[in-house]
């Protein structure tokens, strides 16, 4: 086996990838407050070809040489932008038409590998902040939510891990088609 080099990768160009389809998913960060994480998560929606994130409340915003860490530049390929209110966010989602799904362990989640994403929804995913979750009042405003199955003890993933897991799962189900 030999290792493909960057060149052979074929990635696209910032315009390029602009131009080309997303998958229909927002990832909106509720007050998601380490920078690095911030800057994973556009990493791993650039991965994914994400249509969008929304930054809410206290999560930091581009540019900031934390997040860059992070995201290798991800934050200039992956659109984005800020609502001070989570709440206020997922309701422009909403009348925008996406599905709302917080991603939290809360009474009534669908596990994540029994969860089938439908062709032709938009659909927006919330995280949040690494220690509380999602806001009780923004899960009170999602059509559902989605668990990751666990086995261990700790029953919790680092956010930006979550998010990884969650993307890949949609992506394998709704992937834009190139």
């Amino acid at each position: 086996m030999r290792k493909i080099t960057n060149e052979e990768l074929g990635r696209p160009t910032l315009e390029e990838y602009a131009a080309m389809d997303k998958m229909p998913v927002t990832v909106v960060l509720d007050n998601v407050r380490s920078m690095q994480n911030v800057g994973a998560f556009f990493r791993t929606s650039d991965a994914f070809a994400v249509e969008h994130i929304a930054l809410c409340g206290i999560t930091a915003t581009p540019p900031n040489r934390e997040i860059h860490k992070t995201a290798l530049g991800a934050e200039m390929s992956v659109s984005w932008d800020y609502t001070p209110s989570t709440a206020e966010c997922v309701e422009r989602l909403r009348g925008e038409g996406y599905r709302i799904y917080a991603v939290e362990q809360v009474e009534g989640a669908v596990m994540l590998d029994e969860f089938r994403a439908e062709s032709g929804v938009r659909y927006a995913l919330v995280f949040g902040n690494e220690v509380a979750g999602v806001d009780q009042a923004v899960v009170d405003l999602c059509d559902g939510a989605i668990e990751i199955p666990q086995a261990g003890i700790k029953h919790s993933i680092n956010v930006s891990v979550s998010a990884g897991v969650v993307l890949w799962s949609f992506f394998c189900q709704v992937r834009p088609k190139h």
